[in-house]
């Protein structure tokens, strides 16, 4: 994984989940995202950071 920035959108269908799941996660400060006027962008190493400690 490199360093893209990605929307919720494209999170949760990485994930298999609902995007309102993944600004779930955000808001409860597990997933990392920055806020760019009113939309979230995650970077792909926050990401996978995510994955490796909640899912591995």
């Amino acid at each position: 994984m490199g360093n893209r920035l990605l929307t919720a959108e494209q999170v949760a269908k990485e994930l298999q989940v609902h995007h309102l799941t993944v600004l779930k996660f955000i808001k409860q400060k597990k997933l990392k995202a920055i806020r760019l006027g009113r939309v979230y962008r995650i970077r792909e190493t926050d990401l996978e950071n995510f994955l490796n400690k909640y899912y591995l």
